[in-house]
């Protein structure tokens, strides 16, 4: 495996697409830092977002892990165009020619995938925590290691999207069509979701029902596996209760969701395996 990864990481090393593009990633996961900062101060009200308990243990992995997988954009740039380059400057046949074989180089790249989402759960791990043990009302031990499964789920969803990404890049060998399949992919989800709910609509707990099919869809599932915590905040609920609202959803990570992601990552990288073994190069 070792073996494997230094390749990889050689290539990336001399590549500066990838040097820049995990560079910015990194940068912006460091700017939910910045969110502490954010204040308003107007007249007699005063709006500190800090403030308000979103960096408060346990919900600060929830958000943090949330707001994180939004970028995770700049790192599947950095595995298409990984696996793209490999055609573009000829390293997949001379990898091949110099011993390595078709499943290695698979592994390999899975490898790199599983070091990036690696490498980003321990980052969104650090940061959390020194904004948690900075900003949260509640220091004890036993609430700051609570909910950690969020980073768990966190780490299986960049695993799966990067996946992804690798097959659609070994699939038709240029980044941006790699990326723009990936985009078509989503629309096309959204778009089978919403003939399910025009096919449901007279029938009763129509979400439930289409909820009960699209879960098993790829970006479906990745989504259900952090669910959005903006309704999760406290001062939300105050204001909801205010206005007669009440929010009932769970928002725990269900292990069913996981393995449903895990199913389709294995998915993604055994395609790959077969499609660059069926492929002559």
């Amino acid at each position: 495996m070792l073996r494997l990864l230094t390749i990889e990481f050689h290539k990336l090393r001399h590549n500066k697409a990838s040097k820049i593009l995990s560079l910015i990633y990194f940068g912006l996961l460091t700017c939910i830092a910045l969110i502490a900062a954010v204040k308003f101060d107007v007249g007699p009200i005063k709006f500190h977002l800090a403030e308000i308990g979103i960096f408060n243990f346990p919900y600060i992995w929830h958000f943090n892990t949330y707001v994180a997988a939004i970028l995770k954009f700049f790192l599947l740039l950095v595995i298409v165009s990984m696996m793209a380059n490999e055609y573009s400057y000829k390293t997949l046949k001379q990898n091949l020619i110099d011993g390595l074989s078709k499943k290695e180089f698979i592994l390999s790249k899975f490898y790199t995938v599983v070091v990036f989402a690696l490498v980003s759960t321990l980052f969104v791990f650090v940061v959390s925590l020194i904004l948690g043990l900075s900003y949260s009302d509640y220091n004890e031990f036993a609430i700051i290691t609570s909910d950690l499964q969020y980073l768990f789920a966190f780490f299986i969803k960049l695993v799966a999207f990067f996946s992804m990404g690798l097959f659609f890049g070994i699939l038709v060998k240029r980044s941006a069509f790699a990326v723009g399949a990936m985009v078509v992919w989503f629309f096309a989800e959204n778009i089978f979701k919403g003939y399910l709910f025009w096919s449901f609509k007279n029938a009763e707990n129509t979400s439930e029902k289409v909820d009960a099919v699209i879960q098993f869809l790829p970006f479906e599932s990745m989504s259900n596996l952090i669910k959005e915590p903006f309704t999760r905040l406290g001062a939300v609920r105050s204001v909801a209760n205010q206005i007669g609202e009440t929010f009932t959803k769970s928002y725990a990570v269900e292990f069913s969701t996981i393995v449903i992601v895990s199913v389709w990552t294995f998915i993604f990288i055994y395609l790959s395996f077969a499609l660059l073994k069926k492929r002559d190069l």
